[in-house]
């Protein structure tokens, strides 16, 4: 009977693997993933015809999604929803490229359903919505369990990096040399990590959300548009399959601490033509040729940041992600009639920050958004009146785009001087 129930999920996962004629289609229409953690897997998807895509969904199980077009998952296998931080989804001249990041707990719910009896494939399901009335439409992609190591996509799932000394945020006199470095990476599959080590100088723009993906999570197309930087030195080595790896900086006397300010190193990983990793154009009616995804994250990589100067920043207690307030300096007083502009360290892949100033009472006193990479901010004239001579504590967090909290600040504190002749 086992026997029996094995092969006939077999003969349904074959009978849905080709969509009938006219509908989207997709490559890979099905992969290999990580039973105990998360994957990442580039897809493609094509003949999208005035259709925008919806939510989508992992489940154990397929029905038809009639009246609408295709297979849907049946609601009492779902095993969750592409979380918002990780919908890296493009849509552009009728090509729709997916990020698929299943999440490890995803994973374990898939693994957990397989341990009772349940097939072991699970889908990931696309709902794509018609713009002109039309039905809407569900694509599936089978996910296969297995150990995440050979013949699964090549995928970076979790990424830190660190100075080698024991401080949230280095401080570097002028010309002083700068410590090594190295990033932790956690990874599936196998294939060549190919990228260059970059350095955000004072002076410069600082990268955006999208400048800080790997090359293999962006349509081909805009893949030359990420922000180049300052190239401090490149590296190819080769991931065995096991998950784990270290990868050495850039040696630490080409980085630079010529300038004073704050400076930020980027770790840029390019594509890898790992064959587990591609996306067949043809396949999905999307073009010609092959994309690479090999190296494909759903995240932003992270920064490390270090400051250079003869007074450096220092953290204050309490702080998250290294973001500093640099000035109005702790404890500090500022003079009658001038205007406090407060100031802080960028933090990589910021939206917005947002500055809190509470009163003598501990009760917001002011509150204000700041876009990025603005990171300073001139508070308004009101304020060392309303403030009089209490002491202020200010604060300030670094926003992702979905309003997610990245880092956060200790609290500083400032008291306005009185003018002359004003009572105290």
């Amino acid at each position: 009977m086992k026997a029996h129930r094995s092969s006939l999920g077999v003969f349904l996962l074959a009978a849905l693997a080709t969509p009938a004629a006219a509908e989207i289609r997709r490559d890979p229409a099905g992969v290999n993933v990580s039973s105990q953690g998360a994957t990442s897997v580039y897809i493609t998807y094509g003949g999208l015809v005035n259709q925008t895509p919806a939510e989508s969904l992992w489940c154990g199980e397929l029905v038809p999604a009639a009246p609408a077009r295709g297979q849907k998952c049946d609601p009492n296998t779902i095993y969750g929803q592409l979380p918002v931080r990780y919908d890296r989804s493009n849509l552009q001249n009728g090509a729709y490229t997916d990020i698929m990041t299943i999440p490890a707990m995803v994973a374990r719910r898939a693994y957990q359903a397989a341990e009772r009896g349940a097939l072991s494939p699970f889908f990931y399901v696309r709902r794509f919505v018609s713009t002109v009335g039309g039905p809407d439409e569900y694509v599936f992609v089978t996910c296969r369990p297995s150990a995440g190591g050979a013949r699964t996509p090549f995928s970076l799932v979790d990424v830190k990096m660190a100075f080698a000394i024991d401080k949230p945020l280095l401080s570097v006199k002028v010309g002083d040399a700068a410590p090594s470095l190295s990033a932790q990476i956690t990874y599936t599959g196998t294939g060549r990590l190919k990228g260059r080590w970059e350095v955000v100088l004072p002076s410069e723009e600082r990268p955006s959300a999208q400048d800080l993906l790997t090359e293999a999570t962006l349509p081909p197309e805009q893949r030359p548009n990420q922000r180049r930087y300052t190239e401090l030195a490149r590296f190819n080595v080769f991931l065995p399959p096991g998950g784990r790896a270290e990868l050495p900086g850039p040696d630490p006397r080409r980085i630079p601490t010529s300038s004073e300010g704050f400076h930020e190193i980027l770790l840029r990983i390019e594509a890898s033509d790992d064959p587990d990793s591609q996306s067949n154009l043809e396949n999905a009616s999307a073009g010609v040729g092959v994309v690479l995804g090999g190296a494909v994250a759903g995240f932003p990589l992270p920064t490390l940041r270090y400051y250079v100067g003869s007074a450096p920043a220092e953290l204050l207690p309490g702080a998250t992600g290294g973001l500093a307030l640099l000035s109005p300096a702790n404890r500090s007083v500022v003079a009658a009639g001038e205007t406090a502009v407060f100031r802080w360290a960028p933090v990589g892949s910021t939206a917005f920050y947002r500055l809190e100033i509470l009163g003598g009472d501990g009760a917001l006193l002011h509150e204000a958004f700041i876009a990025a990479p603005s990171t300073s901010y001139a508070a308004p004239a009101w304020l060392a009146g309303k403030a009089g001579d209490a002491v202020l504590k200010w604060s300030v967090s670094a926003l992702s785009r979905e309003g997610l909290e990245l880092a956060s600040s200790g609290i500083s504190e400032i008291r306005f001087a009185k003018k002359e002749g004003e009572k105290p």
